[in-house]
């Protein structure tokens, strides 16, 4: 069985907009150290699984279209990346959109992932419930916050409590 590190997209790879979506690949910003941590987590052996909210499809802000080429776009430049699973819709609506954890479970099919070698980062609670359902040992990205298992300011401090 393979172990995983889960990344939640907006605020943990990319810089989160405030009271906005991003909509397009010009929105996109990647954050610093990004790439060169993800390269050190490959090289732990994760197989490592964006997991990302994108109801902006569902309010219809942007097409799914928009949110495919951001993706590509994320993939060509953090190669890292081995999947990606999101959910377009509304809160309430469905079963995969976190704190549900049904995109988790269907990396886990896909990828022959064990949940208790394998990591949860998020930067907001839903990520850790999502993470916590299933077995994940979880990192919150966070300034202010404290957490039960780990709080990290970015990615790259995660990737000390990982190791």
């Amino acid at each position: 069985m393979n172990k995983a590190v889960f990344l939640d997209r907006d605020g943990v790879l990319n810089k989160k907009l405030e009271n906005d979506y991003v909509k397009s690949v010009f929105e996109f910003e990647i954050l610093k150290g990004v790439r060169e941590t993800l390269q050190q987590l490959k090289k732990l052996g994760y197989v490592l699984i964006v997991i990302t909210n994108q109801q902006g499809i569902g309010k219809g802000i942007m097409s799914e279209k928009d949110l495919e080429s951001i993706h590509n776009y994320m993939l060509k430049e953090l190669p890292e990346i081995d999947d990606i699973f999101y959910c377009p819709h509304l809160n309430g609506t469905c079963d995969c959109r976190k704190p549900e954890n049904k995109m988790l479970l269907d990396a886990k099919e896909k990828w022959n992932i064990d949940f208790s070698k394998s990591w949860m980062i998020g930067d907001s609670e839903s990520d850790i419930t999502c993470g916590k359902s299933v077995g994940c040992k979880t990192v919150l990205i966070c300034n202010d916050l404290q957490h039960d298992e780990f709080t990290c300011k970015n990615l790259d401090d995660c990737l000390k409590v990982i190791r």
